[in-house]
């Protein structure tokens, strides 16, 4: 017997007893419906799985999706399983796509999404779940030298380096087979550069040239510029705040402090010196502070800089204070929890958990033996990524999964891996990263109803990363 009742589940707890489920499913089975190609603008066709390709299952559980030598490989988060593999050729980026099912694979030409096969379907008050093998899709855009992938206020946006051109979509979309209703835009001239779409339709995009970058815009849903700054050299790095009243707040990184766009205007952070650079930023859509990396050796010794700071930027005030952790870490450090815990990855192998606000730090977590930075960017070395409420940290020269709690610092699960990753995503089958189940069918055996970890869904972590972050040890390159 069951009953209605509202519970608000999460993978997290469930986890640390050892159940590894996101969430418990809503109703009993019923028939499936497979989606079908439709018109993807300037991209090609994709390809969705069929009904019969599908799985109905009581639960998910995220997917670990790892880019190595020779393509992508996806796994079950609660054993390791390895789901199936894609050849692709040349280095792969991984970024997410938005949708929470599909990641958004850069490579030499383009972008291509990847289905990792977790589907959460809504059913009026409540959700179905299936399951279905991993592939590589037909969707794709042609983009040059393709640079930074942004999902955010329900858009994603496809910058292209080579040729400036940005590609805007909704990622509902990839259930369909297609990105559907595809916007196209660019920037005046190619270069390594960003774009963020905004929630009232408009666009924050980088404006320069492939020798110098220092021009941020702000356009509104007609291409009319409302705001811009010029104050920017070196632009590079984004993350979308906490919004404010009157919308979005958006950072970005530059080689003399960030600036912040704010309740229509650029504001910018003083940070007391010629040289400040924060090109790797992670923000959270509940936190008025952004997460990022702070440089201030402009021509570092060996071309490496190895910072033992990081920046917390209040997006509020426009103030930037400091945290020295004691031991460097690098452009794949950075990330942020569910309730917006600064997370960095350090040298001496700890997960450092912060409370962005004072910069306390909350736990500091032993995950990976002592390593260093590798000489050249696109070299495996740790890395993390976070999805509900979990830590998923790489070592790759040990090929080890720890999985962490972020709200209790607590190690629960290691996975061995078959490949040695450069790259890492996390899909849970929502874009949030977490469940929110209404009105669900109440289950007697269901010991997460009560987690008191619930409610702590998280969208935009960052637009790298969200996405592409530092390309290379100043600006790898790219």
């Amino acid at each position: 017997m069951t009953s209605l009742r509202t519970i608000i589940t999460t993978r997290r707890a469930a986890s640390l007893l050892g159940i590894g489920v996101l969430a418990l499913a809503a109703c009993s089975p019923s028939a499936t419906t497979g989606g079908g190609a439709s018109d993807g603008g300037g991209a090609s066709d994709g390809q969705t799985a069929t009904s019969s390709d599908r799985t109905e299952v009581a639960a998910l559980t995220p997917r670990i999706v790892l880019a190595h030598d020779g393509g992508v490989t996806t796994i079950d988060s609660a054993d390791g399983t390895e789901l199936g593999t894609a050849e692709v050729e040349g280095y792969v980026r991984l970024n997410p796509a938005g949708d929470g099912r599909h990641v958004a694979l850069s490579t030499a030409d383009g972008f291509t999404m990847y289905d990792t096969g977790l589907l959460a379907q809504g059913h009026g008050d409540h959700f179905h779940y299936y399951v279905q093998d991993p592939a590589l899709t037909d969707i794709s855009v042609e983009a040059p030298h393709p640079g930074h992938v942004v999902p955010h206020a329900g858009r994603t946006a496809l910058f292209a380096d080579g040729t400036g051109a940005i590609t805007l979509f909704d990622p509902a979309s990839l259930a369909d087979g297609s990105l559907g209703e595809v916007e196209e835009t660019s920037t005046e001239d190619p270069h390594h550069g960003v774009a963020v779409p905004l929630e009232d339709g408009g666009l924050l995009l980088t404006q320069g040239t492939e020798d110098e970058r220092s021009t941020v815009q702000v356009k509104d849903a007609s291409g009319a510029v409302v705001a811009e700054t010029d104050d920017c050299p070196g632009i590079h790095g984004e993350a979308a705040a906490q919004p404010s009243e009157s919308g979005d707040v958006i950072s970005i990184g530059c080689e003399n402090g960030p600036v912040v766009y704010r309740d229509g205007e650029f504001h910018k952070v003083a940070v007391g010196q010629e040289y400040q650079r924060s090109g790797n930023q992670k923000g959270h859509p509940s936190s008025p502070i952004v997460l990022a990396d702070h440089k201030v050796e402009k021509d570092p010794a060996g071309g490496i800089e190895r910072p033992t700071q990081i920046a917390l930027i209040d997006t509020r005030d426009a103030i930037m204070r400091t945290v020295d952790l004691g031991s460097p870490y690098w452009f794949r450090s950075l990330d942020r929890g569910p309730n917006g815990e600064a997370l960095v990855l350090t040298y001496d192998g700890e997960l450092n958990i912060l409370d962005p606000e004072s910069g306390e730090i909350l736990h500091e977590v032993p995950v990976a033996a002592e390593w260093s930075e590798p000489d050249e960017w696109q070299q495996p070395g740790p890395m993390m990524a976070v999805a509900d409420g979990t830590a998923f940290v790489v070592d790759p020269a040990s090929k080890k999964i720890t999985m962490v709690d972020v709200a209790s610092g607590k190690t629960y699960r290691e996975l061995e891996l078959t490949v040695e990753p450069h790259e890492i995503q996390v899909t849970t089958g929502t874009a949030s990263g977490e469940y929110t189940v209404g009105h669900a069918h109440d289950h007697e055996d269901d010991e997460h109803a009560d987690d008191d970890h619930a409610d702590e869904g998280h969208e935009d972590q960052s637009h790298e990363d969200h996405g592409h972050e530092d390309h290379g040890h100043e600006d790898h390159g790219h």
